[in-house]
């Protein structure tokens, strides 16, 4: 539920709500994104976070950074640490968890709404000290994928949950599919 004189903050965790589309069939088309929610209300903020891969020669998330960078998100980017697992793999790790905790409470003085692009059950104990502030708090993710994209505990302490696949109408594409010479995307989260 939302209130068109209401100040509104999106705060989207970049892998995870990549993946919940992923697992759902689409891609986010973040222009029309952004166009859904200054609909819904007042939005003073679209904040984007991941960790990128700074030592490749071609990151296949940078396009998507430039571009939103331009168009106005705020991007918050760290670089990703590389390692290999005991089975050898090639892993990048990256976790925005902190970075958009801080921000978020940083902001909540400001804002009457905050929507939440994650499904992480981490995010559970931020959303109850976003709410004990008078801010609401709407999360967007899925439980129509296998296994569901988002932590029970984080869906039953929001506000209002949004499911992702209702969405896919008003802010999706689908998938395009990756060139040859293109890697595939990353995970930041482990």
């Amino acid at each position: 539920m939302f209130y068109r004189d209401e100040r509104l903050a999106l705060f989207i965790d970049g892998s995870n709500l990549y993946a919940a589309a992923k697992a759902l069939g689409f891609d986010i088309d973040y222009k029309l994104l952004r166009q859904e929610f200054m609909r819904r209300g007042k939005l003073l903020r679209a904040f984007y976070y991941t960790a990128l891969l700074e030592n490749d020669d071609y990151s296949p998330i940078r396009p998507l950074v430039d571009w939103l960078h331009y168009n106005g998100f705020t991007m918050v980017t760290k670089p990703a640490k590389e390692y290999t697992d005991s089975q050898g793999r090639r892993k990048v790790k990256g976790n925005m968890d902190i970075e958009l905790t801080v921000d978020a409470m940083e902001l909540a003085p400001h804002v009457d709404h905050i929507v939440l692009f994650s499904g992480d059950g981490d995010f559970r104990p931020l959303v109850e000290s976003l709410q004990r502030q008078g801010v609401r708090v709407s999360v967007v993710s899925t439980i129509r994928s296998q296994p569901p994209m988002i932590a029970d505990e984080l869906r039953r302490q929001a506000d209002n949950f949004i499911e992702l696949d209702e969405l896919k109408d008003v802010l999706g594409r689908p998938p395009r599919e990756p060139r040859a010479d293109q890697p595939m995307e990353y995970a930041t989260d482990e």
